[in-house]
């Protein structure tokens, strides 16, 4: 009997996987929606910049209200995201806050030790997903992003919030994805994968060319 339901619990399990995998390249169910809450994971180094880049031109009103979120020891990012907000003129960056996640794994960490800390940053993203609940994650690159995903994946699975996950990769990713984005692609996490480069969607085809955003 229990070997039974353990068969029924685990094939119901992959069933919804499949669904949810299936729906993520469908139309937001949330289109109608006057404001998207957005989750913006930032980066040190470019990906900064360029998610700034991209936020410039989307429709900020609409993408409303945002969360950046940065690693606990880039406090760079998240400054120049507050500069980004302070120079908008727009009703929908009312709400706007300004958070940081625990890395998974530090430059130069061991991997043994990193097992801890992806736990630990995997308890954080779950607690700031359960307090933010956002409609859309939009992220470029940075690893931080990683446990966010996953967490918000598991949500879909399970029934919980259906958060559209956006993943624009670096425009630095001419002949292949970045971890965080080959990870996402493979694990088929994220609803929409874009890339700058032509020759890059060639090789992963499930991806989107949309041209250099930079």
């Amino acid at each position: 009997m229990a070997v039974s339901v353990s068969i029924f619990l685990v094939t119901l399990l992959v069933v919804r996987i499949v669904y949810v995998i299936s729906q993520s390249s469908k139309p937001n169910r949330n289109s109608s929606q006057k404001h998207l809450s957005t989750l913006v994971v930032l980066g040190s180094g470019g990906h900064t910049a360029e998610m700034i880049n991209l936020l410039s031109v989307m429709q900020k009103d609409w993408y409303a209200p945002r969360y950046y979120i940065a690693a606990a020891t880039d406090n760079m990012s998240l400054q120049k995201a507050r500069v980004f907000e302070d120079i908008l003129d727009d009703k929908g960056a009312d709400g706007t806050q300004f958070m940081q996640i625990y890395r998974s794994r530090e430059v130069g960490q061991s991997y043994i030790t990193s097992v801890g800390t992806t736990l630990l940053a995997l308890g954080h993203a779950l607690w700031l997903m359960v307090k933010i609940r956002p409609h859309v994650i939009l992220c470029n690159g940075p690893g931080t992003c990683i446990p966010i995903c996953a967490i918000a994946f598991i949500f879909k699975v399970l029934g919980i919030r259906w958060s559209y996950i956006f993943y624009v990769e670096s425009i630095a990713r001419v002949k292949r994805l970045s971890l965080s984005g080959l990870l996402l692609y493979k694990l088929h996490m994220a609803d929409q994968l874009f890339v700058q480069w032509p020759q890059l969607q060639k090789q992963y085809p499930r991806a989107r060319y949309v041209g250099r955003l930079m």
